[in-house]
Formats: structure tokens, C-alpha cells, sequence
């Protein structure tokens, strides 16, 4: 992935409480796409309020998200939750911010 991809994702990415409600959101997203399979009532739930804290937190961060000028930005958020975990978890180093 070219990390200036990653870096224009992070420069959208810096107010705490948009950190914060995608650090939730992101996840929850996530685990909504195979939970369709088992309980599409609880995997719409998980999929839409995932979805809302996104728009939240770009609207307190003042800006567009991302995968609007390209979709390519769905997988890069992705990658920057599992980065941050690996970075909670010490298993990768902390990126330059």
C-alpha cells in the first residue's frame, strides 16, 4: 500500500473524537458484512451505526470522508484500525505522524 495513501488518510483522521468514533465505527462495520449471514437485524444495526459515527466525526473534524473522492480509502480505513490495535498491542511501531 503506498503509504501516501495512508498518510492522506491520517491527515483526515486527526481530531481525537473522529479518532475515537472510528476506532468504534470501523469495527463495527466490519463485523457487520459476515453477521448478514446469521442475524441481518443485529448486522444492519452494527452496519448503520457504524456508518453514523463515521459521518459524526468527519463532521467534527470538518471534512468529507475519504472513500468519497475514492473507494480505494474503505480498505485504508480498515488497515489504519488494525494499525492502530497493532500499535495499542505493541506488535508494530507506532507510525510518524
Amino acid at each position: 500500500m503506498p503509504s501516501s495513501l495512508m498518510q492522506s488518510y491520517r491527515e483526515k483522521h486527526r481530531h481525537p473524537v473522529n479518532k475515537l468514533l472510528h476506532t468504534i465505527g470501523i469495527p463495527m462495520i466490519a463485523i457487520s458484512l459476515p453477521l448478514f449471514f446469521f442475524n441481518w437485524r443485529v448486522a444492519l444495526a452494527l452496519f448503520t451505526g457504524g456508518w453514523i459515527l463515521q459521518f459524526v466525526g468527519h463532521f467534527i473534524e470538518g471534512n468529507q470522508p475519504a472513500f468519497l473522492r475514492n473507494p480505494i480509502y474503505l480498505l485504508i480505513g480498515l488497515l489504519w484500525f488494525l494499525r492502530r490495535i497493532g500499535e495499542a498491542l505493541h506488535l508494530v511501531r507506532p507510525a510518524e505522524r
